[in-house]
């Protein structure tokens, strides 16, 4: 697996977050999908990103936090989706896995990138900011029902 090294600059996100079990129905993207599309947020000028904060090894599945994300573009008017949630992402080095496999099995790329690529690396975690998963399809209009995923890991160098 080649891991590719990544400068990402700041952007600015919507996102719905939903708090229970990664491998449960994630009902909150088709929320953002369907708010996303009625505002003209789709891709390819517009990203869907996943954003998992919480490590399902170490929290208890119930409490495991994912915010359903998309890009917005300078400018957006954000006073009129007072029902939206709206940050921003800091930018910097990330190293990128490309994932394509059933959903299920996304930890499984997290286990490798923290347990044994970052180890072997001349890179640590930046734990001041989020990983992310760049959505590159949708599962549901693949013929496996795998998901194509660009997992950013933020890293800073040793």
């Amino acid at each position: 697996m080649e891991i590719l090294i990544k400068e990402l600059p700041k952007f600015e996100i919507a996102f719905i977050r939903r708090v229970g079990s990664y491998f449960e129905p994630q009902d909150h993207w088709t929320k953002l999908t369907q708010w996303a599309i009625r505002n003209g947020l789709f891709p390819p000028q517009q990203n869907f990103i996943g954003i998992s904060w919480d490590n399902p090894d170490l929290i208890d599945s119930k409490n495991c936090r994912h915010d359903a994300c998309v890009t917005i573009p300078a400018g957006f008017d954000k006073e009129a989706h007072s029902h939206m949630q709206f940050r921003t992402i800091d930018g910097g080095l990330y190293a990128l896995y490309p994932f394509y496999d059933v959903p299920e099995k996304l930890n499984s790329a997290y286990q490798y990138m923290f347990g044994e690529w970052l180890a072997n690396s001349e890179f640590d975690p930046d734990y001041n900011r989020s990983n992310l998963e760049f959505s590159m399809n949708n599962p549901a209009e693949d013929p496996e029902g795998k998901c194509k995923i660009d997992l950013f890991v933020a890293i800073k160098k040793r």
